[in-house]
């Protein structure tokens, strides 16, 4: 059976945060494990990401259930550093809740703090100066200097992690080996090209 993840979209939606994820989830090309990529908003209608992409949803947020799905994620985007998410957020704690991971990277960590997601999970942001601005937010003893962390099931990143918040997420989901996942860093982040041959032998 497919394995899907549930990538959560809004308007001014971070692109280039979440686009490796999408890349290595849906072509399994190191992983050898293809996901289903299955798109959700609150609304029919297409939104706008920060990029200009006019993204059409395949799911509104109402049908999605946490049983129907194997991972939630979260970009960044304007609205959470304007104090609103809220319906993410508690699908977020559903998940959870669930047993569910959730991945979540930059203004979406503003939300989960908000929502006090983090209280109680090893977690990063852009800075915990970011997070401590948040209302609510008690989790600052919990919180990692890292580029991107594992918290049980959430994933946390900040803004200039996208591709430490890809293998965070591939680690959690156990698609590759720590082998592999270290030469992705390398080649993607590193730009090391001796390491590309441990990717291309990944699976």
């Amino acid at each position: 059976m497919t394995t899907t993840a549930h990538i959560a979209l809004y308007d001014t939606l971070a692109d280039w945060e979440i686009g490796h994820l999408l890349v290595e989830l849906r072509t399994g090309r190191f992983t050898g494990t293809p996901w289903n990529i299955v798109t959700v908003a609150e609304l029919a209608e297409p939104i706008t990401t920060m990029g200009g992409l006019r993204v059409v949803p395949d799911l509104v947020l109402d049908q999605l259930a946490p049983g129907a799905s194997d991972l939630l994620v979260l970009a960044g985007a304007e609205h959470w550093d304007a104090g609103e998410g809220k319906v993410w957020t508690d699908a977020a704690r559903r998940f959870l809740d669930a047993g569910v991971p959730v991945a979540a990277i930059c203004g979406a960590t503003a939300g989960l703090a908000r929502a006090g997601l983090l209280d109680d999970r090893a977690h990063t942001s852009a800075a915990v100066e970011y997070l401590t601005a948040q209302p609510g937010y008690q989790g600052k003893d919990r919180y990692v200097d890292a580029r991107a962390v594992v918290g049980g099931d959430l994933v946390t990143a900040g803004p200039d992690s996208p591709v430490q918040f890809t293998r965070a997420t591939l680690s959690r989901l156990g698609l590759a080996s720590n082998e592999t996942l270290q030469a992705y860093e390398d080649v993607f982040h590193r730009a090391d090209a001796s390491a590309f041959p441990v990717l291309m032998q990944a699976h």
